[in-house]
């Protein structure tokens, strides 16, 4: 279940994505980049890492990935993913998204005790349609709070982005901003965790994504690489692969996408 934010949150919150896992069998899932950061609420998480065999604490950050990173459950757990825009986590922890790309941060650690209303209803399954307009009006009040000066550049810089989707070079983004491609790059990289360059190839790689999710066959592939801005098959599978772990084919035979970048394997 997918839900969108209301009007004034819209820029700072792409969605809100409830999952639920109602088997006791173990699954393996993993969560690959889309360019944003985000927040993972649960009131009875039952994930764990690949990387470090730890459980995942039952609400936690993530910052922007520069590829993916596996999970696995054991047993039944459900889950609500606040899903930002990349800059929203600069302004509501005040650090450099820089400083916490493919991290894992527990929620407890940063707002220690101010999400467990939330987790408590996820637990007692309250309808996670009232859990997300509790959420609604928290972070409404996160944005009461001054914005940094960056935020306009950043945001604007973003949305040019996306509009050209992902195609864009340092120059057109140095004659749109006015800045030089470093100056930029530093601007860019504190508020976003992301380089323009890198931000612009998930862009273009969620793009191709849109195009094959809509049941395109595989005799258009090539052609549909091309239509997303990729110079050749061959560069366009490198980067799939390097983004998601998989092929564009392997993407297309995952039966259980819970979301577009959170698929069960």
């Amino acid at each position: 279940m997918q839900i969108s934010p209301p009007k004034h949150l819209a820029p700072f919150i792409r969605h809100y994505i409830f999952l639920e896992n109602s088997e006791e069998e173990p699954k393996n899932v993993r969560l690959f980049t889309d360019g944003s950061t985000g927040l993972i609420l649960s009131g009875n998480m039952n994930l764990y890492s690949h990387i470090s065999v730890d459980r995942m604490p039952l609400s936690f950050f993530y910052g922007a990935l520069h590829s993916y990173r596996d999970f696995y459950s054991k047993g039944r757990f459900s889950l609500l993913a606040v899903v930002f825009q990349p800059y929203f986590f600069n302004i509501l922890l005040k650090v450099s998204a820089k400083e916490i790309r493919n991290q894992i941060i527990s929620a407890e650690d940063v707002l220690h005790d101010q999400l467990h209303p939330f987790q408590e209803k996820l637990f007692n399954r309250t309808d996670p349609l009232s859990v997300i307009n509790s959420l609604n009006i928290f972070f409404t009040e996160f944005l009461s709070a001054e914005i940094g000066s960056d935020y306009h550049l950043i945001r604007g810089v973003q949305q040019y982005i996306l509009q050209n989707k992902g195609s864009v070079s340092s120059r057109e983004l140095e004659k749109f901003t006015g800045y030089s491609e470093r100056h930029l790059e530093r601007k860019f990289e504190n508020y976003m965790g992301l380089s323009p360059k890198k931000y612009s190839g998930i862009t273009r790689l969620h793009y191709f994504l849109s195009l094959i999710n809509k049941g395109i066959g595989d005799e258009n592939m090539t052609g549909l690489s091309y239509h997303a801005g990729y110079a050749d098959q061959s560069h366009l599978i490198r980067d799939f692969k390097t983004s998601t772990g998989l092929t564009p084919k392997e993407y297309l035979k995952t039966e259980n996408k819970m979301a577009v970048n959170f698929i069960e394997l």
